[in-house]
């Protein structure tokens, strides 16, 4: 097949193409002998036989005497029967039975006599308690078949059926070679424009969770040269290579070029988002597969194309994923050009499960950390709107969901820690939260979407938080307000101040630039009102449309150096070593519908949150103020019910 330059060939024919021609060039598993006893997990090359009978010989069952059965008829309660010495041998389970014995009495039906005699109450019937030869496995019985895997019992009947080496197929060897002139290896210190390689750690871990072997190769800078030497030295050490980055067009992107003078290009261009760029190529049997630089489309591309390659190897069957149906809590955009694969978290709240979108950058590794399950937009099609039912596939399994506590509003750092106690407490409660603002929060409690939602929103007209809004958005009740924390709000700024920040209002001084929190949180709304107080254009301040979903990520832009200033909370500032302008207290609590109020997960939330450990750890994490967490605040006024 001809190549073409950056192809959008949909991903099921891609698969399907790709495997055609790799097998047409001989592609497949490789086998080797191993000792039975370290074949476990492994896969059978071919059928296993046994070569030896397991029992190999008549072997009593059971602890007792071996008899001849007709020495003991007509035995019974009335009429017993005594045997001499010379009628009955002694043995123990697994002893071989004597000549002449055709049967064994356990050792409880016997009585012994004082002159060596033994009575019996029961005749014996032939062959009673004894072990057959082969009433296990027969010599010459297959014990395995072809393509299965060895569980540890499955090695157990192989050693009984003499069988101490088996021919298993040889863990393919996936060779991955990372490139780029701003990677460097892992360490603790990067200096700017430095980019950590970690991708060659993640490919790893997937590919031996797959059943193959993984060898990393050094790092190889942008230089076609030696970027070819190394495929070349990877296409003779291994079953399958990933060349990773350089697979775009840009002035230093040559994957496409490298692995088609060493072999062949099939296609440049899948129709699938992240991964678009991927190369499937190959020299002659080998596999080499193209994968972007950006993590997430790396574990997309080599997910979706590299582990049929490796299930084909190893001669497994590919795995049924589980899929379940959720109910989004945003809209999912997609283009109608690619098949797109959305993150999402999820967590069952009342009967529905709920399924909120994470951030789709194609750099943003931690979001398939944190992911619960994948949205699978079919090509052609244009996304879902905030409310439809989709089918997500589960990334883990079915019952933590039914655990998961689902978070979503007002971000802070403390929910992690909340979250981080509850687990500990009780292993079997996790918590998934999303940053949607404070306003976001509310109305996810409203449409039934969450089972808490953090909000700080303040009351312009009184000064006061949130109790004003629980009125007006729940006018019927439904809801309580739990309290939680006071925090500090105030401006980060860069380590010893450099542009002597004094106040709010010299954030739209010449010079500063400014990085805002997103439009509904509740910092945004504090940080529009006091420019309103101090007579501010917003409009003025150099950055101020600048959106940032977590005080966090407001804090480490201005570490980075790309922003001088920007509203957030003391932890942010102590976790990042900033400087802080404090501006006020604000009040931090937590919206919690009745509906959700008796479930397992909100009471395991309510337990951790009064606790004195929960105290200590807030305290530790400085800026915040701890009277009465968990407390219920009444929605007719600030006294407690």
């Amino acid at each position: 097949m001809g190549f073409e330059y950056l192809t959008n060939i949909p991903l099921a024919k891609a698969r399907e193409d790709y495997l055609k021609l790799l097998r047409s060039h001989g592609y497949g598993p490789k086998t080797e002998v191993i000792p039975v006893w370290d074949a476990c997990g492994r896969v059978t090359a071919h059928a296993v036989y046994a070569h030896i009978c397991a029992p190999h010989y008549a072997a009593s069952a059971m602890d007792g005497v071996a008899v001849n059965a007709k020495d003991t008829f007509g035995a019974t309660e009335t009429t017993p029967i005594t045997l001499n010495p010379d009628q009955f041998i002694v043995l123990d389970t697994g002893d071989p039975i004597p000549e002449n014995c055709d049967a064994v009495i356990m050792v409880e039906d016997i009585v012994k006599n004082d002159d060596a005699t033994i009575t019996i109450h029961a005749a014996a019937a032939p062959w009673q308690h004894i072990r057959q030869i082969g009433e296990d496995i027969c010599a010459g019985e297959m014990i395995l078949p072809s393509h299965m895997t060895v569980s540890p019992s499955a090695i157990g009947a192989m050693i009984a059926g003499g069988v101490l080496e088996i021919e298993v197929i040889r863990k393919p060897v996936v060779g991955i070679i990372p490139t780029g002139d701003e990677i460097i290896p892992p360490c603790t210190d990067p200096k700017p424009g430095d980019i950590l390689e970690f991708n060659g750690s993640i490919f790893s871990a997937m590919v031996r969770q797959w059943g193959a072997e993984a060898h990393v190769y050094p790092i190889v800078p942008d230089k076609f040269e030696q970027i070819k030497s190394m495929v070349a030295k990877a296409v003779s050490e291994c079953d399958l290579v990933i060349l990773n980055a350089g697979s775009s067009a840009g002035r230093e992107d040559f994957s496409a070029r490298v692995i088609r003078e060493l072999g062949e290009v099939l296609y440049h261009g899948i129709a699938m988002k992240p991964g678009k760029p991927a190369i499937l190529g190959c020299q002659g049997a080998i596999p080499i597969l193209g994968v972007p630089g950006y993590p997430v489309s790396g574990i997309i591309v080599i997910e979706q194309l590299l582990k049929p390659l490796v299930d084909h190897w190893l001669k497994v069957p590919a795995e049924n994923p589980q899929y379940a149906k959720a109910t989004l809590t945003r809209p999912v955009v997609s283009g109608l050009k690619y098949e797109e694969f959305v993150r999402v978290r999820m967590g069952y709240v009342g009967d529905k499960l709920m399924a909120s979108p994470l951030s789709r950058g194609s750099g943003v590794v931690s979001s398939f950390m944190k992911a619960d399950g994948i949205l699978e937009v079919p090509q052609g099609m244009e996304g879902y709107e905030a409310g439809s039912e989709v089918e997500v596939r589960l990334l883990c399994p079915a019952q933590k969901l039914e655990n998961t506590l689902v978070v979503i509003g007002s971000h802070d750092p403390l929910l992690d820690e909340l979250a981080d106690m509850m687990h500990v407490d009780n292993s079997k409660v996790y918590m998934s939260s999303a940053h949607v603002g404070s306003m976001g929060g509310i109305m996810a409690i409203r449409r039934g979407e969450a089972h808490a939602a953090g909000c700080h929103l303040l009351d312009t007209a009184t000064g006061k938080y949130n109790l004003a809004f629980m009125k007006k958005y729940f006018p019927k009740g439904g809801v309580k307000l739990i309290r939680c924390v006071g925090r500090q709000q105030g401006l980060m700024v860069a380590k010893d101040n450099p542009l002597k920040i004094q106040n709010f209002s010299d954030i739209a001084k010449t010079g500063v630039r400014y990085v805002n929190r997103q439009k509904g949180s509740g910092t945004r709304i504090l940080t529009d009102y006091l420019c309103k107080q101090e007579n501010l254009d917003t409009a003025a301040i150099y950055g101020y449309d600048r959106e940032e979903l977590t005080h966090t990520s407001v804090a480490a832009q201005i570490v980075s150096g790309s922003a001088d200033a920007g509203m957030g909370i003391y932890s942010a500032a102590k976790l990042y070593d900033l400087d802080f302008i404090p501006i006020c207290i604000e009040e931090y609590d937590l919206i919690i519908p009745d509906h959700a109020w008796d479930t397992r997960m909100v009471q395991q939330m309510m337990a951790t949150l009064k606790s004195e450990s929960f105290k200590e750890k807030i305290m530790a994490l400085g800026g915040y103020t701890v009277e009465n967490p968990g407390e219920i605040i009444s929605l007719n006024g600030y006294e407690t019910v």
